[in-house]
Parts: C-alpha cells; sequence; structure tokens
C-alpha cells in the first residue's frame, strides 16, 4: 500500500510540476533565458467528467485490493473540503496519526496475505510431489528432489566445479512457465555450483545428452523467500533440463 501511496504522490507532483512551468499570471508557459518564445500547443479536448472517473476508479481500485475497510463518505468529504479551499476538519497531526495506523493495518493485511499463500503452496507442492512420485518412472532423492530421465545421453557427468550447457523450461505445478531458455532460443551456460541446490543436485547425476523432468521441493529452490515477483514463497518447481555439454 505505501508503493501505492508514493504512486500517487509521484502523478500529483507530476501535475503540479506541468502547472509549476506556467506563469502564473498569463498560463503561458515560460521559455528560457535567451531562448526564443514558441507558439504554445492548441490544449487536446479532455473529458472532465470520465477523466474524473478514471481517477476515481484507479484509487477505488488499489483502495480495495489492499483490502482495508474505508469510510468512502469522509473520503469524499476530505477530497471536496480541499478542493473547495475549506478548512480541514481535522488537525495535521490527527491525520498524520490516522496515516499511520492505516499504513499499520496494510502492511500487516499483507503480511497474513503472504503467509496464507506460503503456506498454500507449501501443501499443495507436498501434494504435487507425493502424486508424482507414484508416475512411472520417478526418482526421489533423499533431498526431495524428484527426476524422471526423458530421453538418456551417454557424454560425462559434470563436477559442481564444472560449467555446464543447458536448455531448460521452468514451470509452477499448474503447468504456467515463468522461463524458459527453449523460448529464447539460447542456451544457459552456468556453473553446476551457482545455481539452486535442487538443480546443483541432478545437474551432477546427468550425462551429457540427457533431458529429465525434475520436482523441486521449495526448501530445495527459492524457499520461504521466493525470487521476486516472478517465484512465490514455498513454491515447488518443475523444470525440464537437457545437458547440452560440459565446457572447457
Amino acid at each position: 500500500m505505501a508503493w501505492r501511496f508514493l504512486n500517487l504522490v509521484a502523478a500529483v507532483v507530476a501535475i503540479a510540476s506541468l502547472w509549476g512551468g506556467l506563469d502564473t499570471a498569463s498560463g503561458q508557459e515560460q521559455a528560457p533565458a535567451k531562448t526564443p518564445a514558441k507558439a504554445p500547443a492548441a490544449a487536446p479536448a479532455i473529458d472532465i467528467s470520465k477523466a474524473s472517473y478514471g481517477v476515481g476508479m484507479n484509487v477505488g481500485r488499489a483502495l480495495k485490493n489492499d483490502g482495508i475497510d474505508f469510510d468512502v463518505a469522509a473520503l469524499v468529504a476530505g477530497l471536496t473540503d480541499m478542493l473547495a479551499g475549506k478548512e480541514p476538519k481535522y488537525s495535521e497531526a490527527e491525520i498524520r496519526e490516522a496515516l499511520g495506523g492505516l499504513a499499520a493495518a496494510a502492511q500487516q493485511k499483507g503480511l497474513e496475505r503472504l503467509r496464507a499463500m506460503a503456506e498454500k503452496n507449501k501443501q499443495d507442492g507436498l501434494a504435487f510431489r507425493t502424486e508424482n512420485a507414484k508416475n512411472q518412472g520417478v526418482t526421489t532423492l533423499p533431498s526431495g528432489v524428484q527426476y524422471q530421465v526423458l530421453k538418456a545421453g551417454e557424454g560425462a557427468a559434470p563436477k559442481a566445479e564444472e560449467k555446464v550447457s543447458v536448455h531448460y523450461q521452468g514451470a509452477f505445478i499448474d503447468g504456467k512457465v515463468f522461463d524458459s531458455s527453449i523460448a529464447r532460443k539460447q542456451p544457459l551456460s552456468i556453473g553446476v555450483n551457482m545455481v539452486i541446490k535442487g538443480w546443483t543436485e541432478v545437474l551432477q547425476l546427468m550425462k551429457v545428452g540427457d533431458k529429465w523432468k525434475v520436482v523441486i521441493p521449495s526448501e530445495m529452490a527459492y524457499g520461504e523467500q521466493g525470487a521476486g515477483k516472478t517465484i512465490p514463497p514455498n513454491s515447488t518447481l518443475v523444470f525440464e533440463i537437457e545437458l547440452l555439454g560440459i565446457e572447457k
């Protein structure tokens, strides 16, 4: 929610900056010193009603997504009073205190949603791996990593300190792909010990030419933290990995 407030402030500042570049007496854009004045461009037509509704719609969407209860009448009253130039109903100190409480509540709700997501992902991943272990040809390692040989190679197996070239595709347990060197048509070149734990483990078991389907539990991938906006917390990941070669 804090980011949405910052974005809203940034938008207000941007609008204020546009007005700041105008001469308050004439409404004309002030030209820099020693620069010939240019004819002002024609102002674009604005549908104030639709634009105003759009601003309200975006603010409403952001507030709804945060899951915080708002007094809509009070929100509209605050907006109306400021546009009308009236004295605020509350002091600045009261407003700061109230907004501080609102920010804290939004942060707490965000943490609760994150914990709920992490727990759901954990349980869903466990159920997926339990079912996957029953499939023919699936091997489950002591670490919980599972693999299934899709194509057998006959080359050497890489060591942890070596660098390999691989093609891969990464997906969530629902099948949604989040990364793919195949789609980019560019193999990945990387050190065996420079990737997530699950990859480091299976790469050393593979031979050049192998193509495996690999299921990696979250603790052998990105864990409770996840990875930015791409990998949610406690995500079990499904990869197809083809070991193309060992680089010298």
